[in-house]
């Protein structure tokens, strides 16, 4: 059975929704499955003047770097700021010298989801931007394609891509569409399916 992290920092909310469904896909391909939060790095004085919500991700343990050692895969949960991830994800990546130094994650698997503030505020860039943390690792990236029809929808104002998963916020009311977290779930399926077909190849 597969062993997959999902890690996530979500500061309103849309994140932590849009993993729901990525769980539910990855405890369907018969992964077993593990929820952390990256560490916050804001000041509680500045996330409540941002008018953030934490409450959902408040019980989640916080990822160590040495934690990675024990998964198959990982699927990363982060809003994106500036066509790239913000700082707690960065600063958590910063702390992972040692694993990189001995290649302790090479051979892992990775994918990512996220949400924008607008259609074009850098759901893919944020993607693109991330798979560098992945290709120094030796962490093999797993896209989501064009598996799921939903991505194929121009009627509507919703997310996602070949990259993966992701939700438009707005203004910060906007929740996830029924699409977005369909496709969620088809990520979570295909992200555990195919780490799962490594892991059962790798053990014969």
């Amino acid at each position: 059975m597969a062993s997959i992290a999902v890690i996530v920092w979500s500061l309103y909310g849309h994140i932590s929704k849009l993993s729901e469904p990525i769980i539910e896909g990855l405890k369907k391909s018969g992964a077993n499955v593990e929820v952390f939060q990256f560490a916050e790095t804001l000041p509680g004085e500045v996330i409540e003047k941002m008018h953030g919500n934490k409450e959902a991700t408040a019980s989640l343990p916080v990822i160590q770097p040495d934690d990675l050692k024990r998964f198959d895969g990982y699927v990363l949960g982060f809003p994106t700021r500036y066509g790239r991830a913000p700082a707690q994800v960065s600063s958590f990546f910063d702390q992972t010298g040692a694993l990189w130094f001995s290649g302790a994650l090479v051979g892992k698997f990775g994918a990512i989801f996220t949400s924008t503030a607008s259609q074009h505020g850098g759901q893919e860039t944020t993607a693109l931007t991330t798979i560098p943390w992945f290709a120094h690792h030796g962490i093999i990236y797993v896209p989501l394609g064009y598996i799921a029809p939903e991505l194929n929808d121009v009627e509507s104002v919703g997310g996602g891509s070949a990259w993966g998963a992701s939700t438009v916020a707005g203004d910060g009311s906007k929740q996830p569409t029924k699409n977005d977290l369909s496709i969620a779930l088809q990520q979570g399926t295909h992200f555990g399916k195919v780490v799962s077909q490594y892991v059962k190849g790798a053990a014969k």
